[in-house]
């Protein structure tokens, strides 16, 4: 009561930074203050007789949370607008005031973006209303919540000012993207999957859903990037309860302890821990009046960092949660030196020591008592003298790994492996194979692959994944504070892996790369044949859901007519002897796997909401069911034609080169003259009745099913294509360290060194890069997504490279084509794209190789 509750706004339910400020009000002091408040009353709950103290305890828990929680709903606007463009402008706010809980600073005179203040709170919510407290009231309130979710969902590719609210360590404004606030998002998702807001009183609308490829994303990058913190910040104290109490947000137990032990040797101090290095915040020589640092200025700090006892009270919490004693003696005989008596008698934690550079410290105002380092020691102190358990302050046990963690009852998916299963590598994937069609079926059964039509595993629906994308946009929708559902973003490998209950339908979908994009990877065989494997690892590894995945593999008409559908049918053979690669894998009727299946029941969803759009894939019908062999199918055929140049038609009337498109039989002839044509006139100019659009949109089509990759990327590069997803790959470039640059050689490059969405990544490839190669225009995306495939699997191969240069890839490409017998007479922009990607993979094996040489 002395040290937290009076310091507790009676109004807003918020706490300040320090006790000497009256005015404005912090949301992640004011979690830690509930936190602590919450571990009292669950000590309490065990004495029979408190004389009303635990329900005073809870209820000042519950105010402070629920005040939390309206003074950002007032904000939802700023929810909406961020689901869409993740930035600083549109960020929830950090700080309010403590008394009226309206917003204090504005976002030009405060860094409010900051991942890990919204992901703490979502941590600390689900705990508390596991212990039994009731939190959250109305179903607007949960609406908000779920909207949370989507807030932090992205974290993995969104910069912020992160837990020290500066951004990068040089103080100049700029945010970046940080471990901790990746590590506390991913613990966000896990704990608040399948949560019922309303507890067990809860109905099947209080309950929120996590997007599990949103959730693996975080995992991976932040797994990447340990044991850094961010790209300016090599090591940093924040990763401490990160990857302890209160996220836990990793078990892999090497990375885990090499990062805190990377922090403990590098950051430890007889103070307390420097909370990064040359951190200049509230050391001697800072200059107080200004907000940002001068350039070069932070080489100034070295040895004037301040010290924080208060990551000693985590490594004392971290000794109880790993029963490790030596370590919470250790840090206690550290942390008594830090501290002091109040005016009460009472132990004080200092909030800082300031160094004076020559050995000697100044404390903190004892004045001023620093609320979150309070907070932390009450809970340290309640756990070193038996008086709290960690299985009360962590009720969802998020420190033990999910396998081990009590199974949830109930509806929802959950992280849990199933008993019995320990790793991944047990996982089996099962595997449903669907047939377009009656005739295809037929087919595939004389080589011996057994397949289902969509007709014959009804009453089971089998959807495209932007389908249930639709039926997800209700997720979450509240007219009333302006809250529009989950954001139109694709649904990953893992979540096209579950089986869906929708209002009385169940339904599997196929993934993403089955589906007919405008892109034209797809049109390729080889490269569909090496996603699918792809496909089927991703999953087997990373799955941490209850349920075994189902994968659903469709087949369509257009594959048997592609040459290599043969490579197809090999796959398909290998997947029935029951192994991918190494992964255990089991194909079946779609009927018997149901009952081992991950289940998700989509309770939020009435038929009345049911898009209409959301009818079934439909079977395709046919008069005559007549290929019965590989022979009967049509192929494609080889397709020759010389390179010639149209330039001579640049100067010449419109009529002349409409007369040429008439006459041309050259497809790369054709698309020349259609891109001259397309300079001078709108896309809905017409030629014979046809629109400019749909002249260059056929061609692409004729190309793709003729293979004439040349003219398939022209005329892609023509309609502005943009490769599907484009962004996390990029993500992945940056988190791994590395910088991406797009451009053509001898013109001005664009750096990419900060994740950026689709329309801006569209802007630059189509500004800068076509204007001076149409084909790169497309290439260079390519290149760009295979760069990003390929560093998330085996980064040694970019190891030494700090900036990856797309145009000089290209042309070391071009290089090892025209000195590598096996190509000759062949061209870089006429290679498939599976052949680029197979090309780009032996260039950086021979400059690994010869790197090693060296």
């Amino acid at each position: 009561k002395r040290q937290l509750l009076q310091f507790q706004s009676p109004i807003t339910g918020l706490f300040p930074v320090l006790t000497t400020d009256t005015e404005v009000g912090s949301i992640r002091d004011s979690v830690y203050c509930a936190a602590a408040i919450w571990s009292l009353y669950q000590a309490y709950k065990r004495i029979d007789d408190d004389r009303g103290k635990s329900y005073e305890l809870a209820q000042s828990t519950v105010k402070c949370m629920r005040g939390i929680l309206e003074c950002w709903i007032k904000q939802a606007r700023r929810v909406e607008l961020f689901k869409s463009r993740q930035c600083s402008q549109h960020a929830l706010h950090c700080k309010f005031h403590l008394y009226t809980g309206e917003q204090v600073l504005p976002d030009d005179k405060y860094n409010h973006l900051q991942i890990d203040v919204v992901s703490v709170y979502l941590i600390f919510l689900v705990q508390m209303i596991t212990s039994g407290l009731q939190i959250v009231y109305t179903q607007d309130e949960v609406a908000f919540v779920q909207n949370l979710v989507y807030y932090v969902e992205r974290a993995y590719r969104t910069p912020d000012f992160g837990i020290w609210e500066r951004g990068s360590k040089y103080n100049d404004g700029t945010p970046e993207i940080h471990a901790s606030s990746i590590g506390f998002a991913k613990s966000a998702l896990e704990a608040i999957n399948g949560c019922n807001l309303f507890g067990e009183k809860g109905a099947s609308w209080s309950v929120v859903y996590v997007d599990i490829d949103a959730h693996n994303r975080n995992r991976s990058i932040f797994e990447t990037m340990l044991p850094r913190e961010s790209s300016s910040k090599g090591v940093d104290a924040s990763l401490i309860p990160t990857l302890s109490f209160p996220a836990f947000a990793s078990h892999e137990e090497r990375l885990v302890d090499m990062t805190k032990k990377n922090v403990v040797t590098r950051l430890r101090g007889s103070r307390g821990f420097k909370r990064f290095s040359r951190d200049g915040y509230l050391s001697k020589i800072e200059d107080k009046s200004r907000r940002f640092y001068n350039r070069g200025e932070i080489k100034d700090f070295e040895g004037y960092e301040c010290e924080w006892p208060l990551f000693y009270i985590y490594m004392i919490i971290d000794g109880v949660f790993k029963n490790n004693p030596d370590q919470i003696e250790e840090f206690q005989n550290e942390l008594r030196g830090c501290l002091y008596k109040d005016l009460n008698g009472d132990p004080v934690v200092s909030m800082y020591f300031q160094p004076d550079g020559e050995g000697g410290y100044t404390r903190s105002n004892p004045n001023s008592l620093f609320l979150w380092g309070q907070s932390i020691f009450i809970i340290s102190q309640l756990l070193t003298a038996g008086l709290l358990h960690i299985n009360e302050l962590d009720p969802i046990r998020r420190y033990l790994p999910s396998y081990n963690r009590p199974r949830k009852g109930g509806r929802y998916s959950a992280f849990q492996a199933k008993p019995g299963i320990g790793t991944a590598t047990d996982l089996v994937v099962q595997i449903v194979l669907i047939a377009e069609s009656m005739r295809l079926q037929a087919m595939m059964a004389t080589y011996g692959i057994q397949t289902q039509t969509p007709h014959e595993v009804e009453p089971v629906q089998i959807w495209s994944s932007t389908k249930l994308i639709q039926v997800y946009q209700q997720l979450g929708v509240n007219e009333k504070i302006g809250l529009t559902g989950r954001p139109p973003r694709p649904i990953g490998s893992l979540g096209t892996s579950k089986v869906y209950r929708i209002c009385g339908m169940t339904v599997l979908c196929y993934p993403l790369i089955f589906e007919v994009s405008d892109f034209y990877l797809y049109r390729d065989m080889a490269l569909l044949i090496d996603d699918i494997k792809t496909e089927l690892q991703f999953v087997g590894k990373y799955w941490r859901l209850s349920g075994r995945p189902t994968v659903c593999l469709l087949i369509r008409e257009e594959h048997m007519r592609d040459p290599q559908f043969k490579e197809m049918l090999d796959l398909l053979a290998m997947l029935k002897k029951g192994y991918c690669d190494g992964m255990k894998v089991r194909i079946g009727r779609l009927q018997n796997l149901i009952s081992s299946s991950c289940i998700e029941h989509l309770d939020f969803m009435s038929q009345s909401e049911l898009p209409e759009s959301c009818e079934a894939f439909s079977q395709m019908t046919h008069e005559y069911i007549g290929y019965q062999s590989l022979t009967d199918i049509p192929k494609a055929l080889t397709y020759v034609d010389e390179r010639m140049s149209m330039k001579e038609f640049n100067h010449r009337p419109n009529e002349d080169v409409i007369d040429a498109i008439r006459r041309t039989t050259s497809l790369f002839g054709l698309v020349q003259l259609l891109e001259i044509l397309m300079k001078r006139q709108e896309m809905d100019f017409e030629i014979d009745g046809r629109t400019l659009y749909q002249c260059i949109t056929d061609l692409y089509y004729r190309a793709g099913s003729l293979r004439y990759w040349r003219v398939v990327r022209y005329c892609s590069s023509l309609l502005h294509h943009i490769v599907d997803s484009i962004s996390p790959f990029i993500t992945t470039v940056l988190v791994n360290g590395k910088q991406l640059t797009v451009g053509i050689i001898g013109q001005k490059e664009t750096v990419f060194d900060k994740p950026m969405t689709p329309a801006e990544i569209q802007e630059v490839m189509y500004t800068s890069v076509q204007p001076l190669n149409v084909i790169h225009a497309v290439l260079q995306q390519e290149v760009v997504l295979y760069c990003g495939r390929l560093i998330a699997t085996t980064p040694e191969m970019f190891r030494g490279i700090l900036k990856i240069r797309v145009g000089w890839v290209l042309e070391a490409m071009r290089l090892y084509l025209h000195i590598s017998n096996a190509a000759q007479g062949t061209d870089l922009e006429n290679l498939s794209p599976y052949e680029v990607r197979q090309l780009l993979h032996h260039v950086l094996t021979v400059r690994q190789w010869a790197k090693e040489e060296k």
